[in-house]
């Protein structure tokens, strides 16, 4: 049973390490919402998630903190219970999937933790740390599923009507659920009028699928850039409080995601990763019922992995209609060529590459096949120079969003 007297304690017990996130007002996200950003981005390790860790860890008996503490985490878990554990003179193993980013992995070791990678994904890991904590005697830091570790998490709740007190919704990333559960509980707790809504990754729809069918269901795969929220099944404890507590869930694309981590970056100079963007672009892309409402988006994370991020930049200009590639089949004549760059440049396109290829146009044997790549400033302007090259006897044979990888 989640307790708010635990939540206050939690806040208290976590006053003196935690770097206050105050709320920055973000006018530039949508026109229709008057939107805040609470930034735990800029907490310490880079995300919420040291609040659960520290405060469960120091809830421990001094018998369960000379054994040490297990955990699993795609990462940012994983640096929280690293820096908790290290700060209270703890022994800290954390089982992380191979496939986290690098930068986490070497976060983790920083901040004083021994890590096992383990192959697979978070629940392979977590499946992994619960054998050796049952071998070796530690206790589990559950990254979600623990009330204390949700206590922690939710003193966001607390801060939140303390920084914004007619906030009216608030817009919370999902994997396991633990942060959600907390915000929801507190929030609910304490004004009950104060929207609670869950965003996750379409690729990663655990709880969406869970409150569809009134039950936990796992997901047989999970494949999202954002890898904080990259959860198969969320738990028992949160699944029942989002349940309970939550007003809804919506997915969003990596497309929308990446839109979103570009307008943070573009508009408020701040850097999410894709769990913790995952609120911003429910809200820009018009996913939630907060029109003309306060709202809190929470920013859960900003440890991106910066070998993605020039990727994913590309993929969010894409989306918003400012970079765009253009083939089309050209009659292969002298001035063709210039034809094209000059339609483009009259109307303000920025050509930053082009591929000439004869060899791909199997029909035509005079013709040949143009990609051009431009930056442009919207749909409507990439439409426009489309319709200016039709105009001049151009055949257009696609435009085409740019791929990443995840």
């Amino acid at each position: 049973m989640l307790q708010l007297d635990n939540f206050y304690k939690a806040r208290y017990v976590l006053g003196k390490v935690l770097r206050k996130t105050e709320l920055i007002h973000a006018g530039k996200i949508n026109d229709d919402v008057d939107v805040y950003l609470k930034p735990e981005c800029l907490q310490k390790t880079g995300s919420f998630k040291i609040r659960g860790a520290y405060y469960k860890i120091s809830q421990l008996s001094e018998a369960e903190k000379q054994k040490g503490v297990i955990a699993c985490s795609a990462g940012n878990h994983a640096q929280g219970v690293a820096l908790a554990a290290t700060a209270m003179g703890v022994k800290s193993l954390i089982c992380l999937p191979e496939g986290a980013p690098i930068s986490k992995v070497e976060a983790t070791k920083r901040l004083g933790a021994e890590v096992k990678l383990v192959p697979g994904v978070y629940d392979d890991a977590y499946a992994e740390a619960i054998r050796l904590r049952d071998e070796c005697g530690y206790t589990f830091v559950h990254p979600f599923d623990d009330e204390n570790v949700i206590a922690g998490q939710g003193t966001i709740g607390l801060e939140l009507l303390d920084q914004l007190p007619d906030v009216e919704a608030v817009v919370i990333p999902v994997g396991g659920g633990g942060l959600i559960s907390g915000v929801a509980f507190a929030l609910k707790s304490l004004n009950p009028r104060v929207k609670v809504y869950g965003v996750q990754a379409a690729g990663a729809a655990g709880m969406v699928e869970s409150i569809h069918q009134h039950r936990l269901e796992k997901l047989a795969s999970v494949s999202t850039i954002a890898d904080g929220i990259a959860v198969k099944e969320p738990g028992q404890l949160t699944f029942e409080a989002c349940s309970k507590y939550v007003d809804g869930f919506v997915t969003v694309s990596e497309d929308e995601i990446s839109a979103a981590i570009l307008r943070l970056i573009e508009t408020e100079k701040m850097v999410a990763e894709g769990a913790g963007a995952a609120g911003v672009a429910a809200v820009m892309f018009d996913k939630l019922p907060v029109k003309g409402k306060k709202t809190v988006c929470v920013v859960s994370g900003g440890n991106i992995d910066v070998t993605i991020l020039n990727r994913v930049i590309n993929r969010g200009l894409a989306k918003t209609g400012r970079l765009c590639a253009l083939e089309m089949e050209l009659d292969d004549k002298p001035g063709k060529l210039v034809e094209v760059c000059t339609v483009i440049a009259r109307l303000g396109g920025n050509i930053t590459s082009v591929h000439h290829d004869r060899s791909a146009n199997r029909k035509k044997v005079d013709a040949c096949i143009l990609r051009v790549m431009m930056e442009t400033r919207n749909q409507e302007h990439i439409d426009q120079i489309r319709r200016a090259l039709e105009e001049k006897g151009i055949t257009i044979l696609n435009n085409s969003i740019l791929k990443i990888e995840h």
